[in-house]
């Protein structure tokens, strides 16, 4: 939640005195509403904000088998199968955001607000069971967002590092023995930013208070592109995870609008708008204030036969935050994809 200070806002807040607490004005387009399908078990920090960002890992030998890994950001990673039980836990202290490359998780490390680092660890998916591998310096500046790309198994991972003050690092991970982190190119968004994803060799990242931006690295240097404005329709602030999927044949981003409870979605290179939904209760909860999110094209069984979202809820009462399933089908239906 966000505060005015202005006097108008206080002057609606002397008026308030004394009454109910109100629900927020809802000001976006109206979401179509769908649900969850699943749940995972809530993280183990209870009472906080502390559930964050999942990523999902696919198992290359059976693309039918998937793997949720999500971050407690007071506490570690998690390893979640798709009905939601908690299978593993890896502590990491304060990690943020949270990303996956075949076998390698990586996350952000806040444990150090004025160095940043990347937490590097290895998914051994049979166990399950995650291994610590070391930690890559990132330069100077408190870690938030992160993001990863790899083109092909075996190949080098591309890592784009947010700093909290919008200050955007992408460069090589190198995982053998210490892991290390070679910066490329850098680029500073003018506020504070976190998520983030790749398309191909173009990075979105989500500034909280503005917008997503895209930046497309160069011989020139960074091109950067704010290509879809907080506009309290389609983006209501904050704008927070970030995430592609397909859908024959074309490929979409996913934004989490934090400040309506809704996500909205885009035609992706063009960033056409193409609607928003919201996750309603169901058989589970309703999805509220999300941070982060993941999607993931595929047939994963009769539960999620062609895919799924995956979304951080801020709100799970009686119980600690947790993350919500949802089939992709069911969202491209209900927008018409």
């Amino acid at each position: 939640m966000r505060t005015s200070n202005t006097i108008a806002g206080a002057a609606l807040a002397v008026a308030l005195a004394g009454c109910a607490a109100q629900e927020p004005v809802i000001t976006g387009i109206p979401p179509v509403p769908v649900t969850a399908s699943a749940e995972t078990a809530p993280v183990g920090t209870s009472r906080a904000d502390a559930a964050d960002d999942p990523a999902i890992w696919v198992d290359p030998a059976n693309p039918g088998r998937a793997l949720i890994v999500a971050t407690d950001k007071k506490a570690g990673l998690h390893v979640y199968d798709l009905d939601g039980k908690d299978l593993a836990f890896a502590r990491g202290g304060l990690v943020n955001n949270v990303d996956v490359a075949g076998d390698i998780i990586v996350a952000s490390d806040r444990n150090d607000g004025l160095n940043a680092h990347l937490a590097v660890f290895r998914l051994d998916p049979d166990a399950p069971a995650i291994t610590p591998l070391g930690r890559a310096a990132a330069g100077t500046g408190e870690a938030y967002g992160l993001c990863l790309k790899r083109t092909a198994p075996g190949a080098p991972i591309t890592a784009a590092l947010i700093v909290k003050d919008g200050t955007v690092r992408v460069g090589t991970l190198a995982v053998e023995g210490t892991p290390t982190f070679a910066v490329e190119w850098e680029h500073k968004i003018p506020t504070q930013s976190e998520g983030c994803v790749f398309d191909g060799d173009t990075l979105y990242v989500g500034e909280e208070d503005a917008g997503i931006w895209r930046l497309v690295p160069g011989s020139a240097g960074v091109a950067a592109t704010l290509v879809a404005p907080v506009d309290n329709q389609r983006l209501v602030a904050d704008v927070e995870g970030l995430a592609t999927i397909d859908r024959k044949g074309q490929r979409y981003l996913i934004a989490s609008s934090q400040g309506d409870n809704a996500f909205a979605v885009f035609r992706l290179p063009s960033m056409d708008y193409v609607g928003r939904f919201a996750v309603a209760a169901g058989d589970f909860g309703a999805v509220s204030e999300t941070d982060g999110i993941e999607a993931v094209a595929g047939n994963f069984g009769a539960a999620f036969p062609e895919g799924i979202f995956l979304a951080q809820d801020g709100h799970n009462e009686p119980r600690a935050q947790n993350f919500k399933l949802v089939r992709w089908d069911r969202i491209a239906a209900a927008l018409g994809l």
